[in-house]
């Protein structure tokens, strides 16, 4: 009962302070990669054109690239989400959220579920298994019609290659 309770908070407090937010774009990415690597850079001037195209910027709220994403939305005067997930290590919110727009949950299914609610877009960046995890569900649920059809965008070429082949397989043994 207690697990079903904490799963309530997590979907309801989710609603309730997102409810009002604007059309956003979900940005996922490496939690590790640091501030002198390109794709922060990247992130980052990828974060502040979507704030200037007036899109609010979600990501987990995390260092690296995700700090990057909000970080541009910060400088670039929009709404910046974080929906942080306790974990034992690396995720702590970064300085660039809006404050009011920080979250934290405990269960990924309920933050997965956050971060495709109010998707127009998703962008993932190079990362780990977070960012897979994250990617692949998105693209499940597309997938299944469990959500509307939106763009989905991989940022990295050299980076993902070997995934797309891998899917492009999947896809013509059916």
């Amino acid at each position: 009962l207690r697990r079903a309770f904490r799963i309530f908070e997590d979907l309801i407090r989710g609603f309730r302070k997102l409810h009002f937010v604007g059309p956003c774009v979900t940005v996922f990415g490496s939690a590790r990669f640091p501030e002198s690597h390109p794709y922060y850079d990247l992130s980052r001037r990828i974060g502040a054109e979507l704030a200037r195209a007036g899109f609010t910027v979600m990501t987990g709220g995390g260092p690296g690239l995700m700090e990057a994403a909000n970080k541009g939305a910060y400088f670039g005067k929009s709404p910046s989400i974080g929906l942080n997930i306790s974990l034992p290590h690396e995720q702590y919110p970064n300085p660039y959220l809006s404050p009011h727009l920080c979250f934290q949950f405990h269960y990924f299914a309920m933050r997965k579920l956050h971060f495709v609610q109010r998707a127009r877009a998703l962008i993932a960046f190079p990362g780990g298994y977070g960012t897979l995890d994250e990617l692949f569900e998105a693209l499940t649920l597309i997938q299944t019609g469990k959500i509307d059809n939106f763009p989905i965008v991989v940022m990295g070429t050299e980076y993902w290659r070997e995934l797309v082949q891998l899917i492009e397989k999947m896809a013509r043994a059916g």
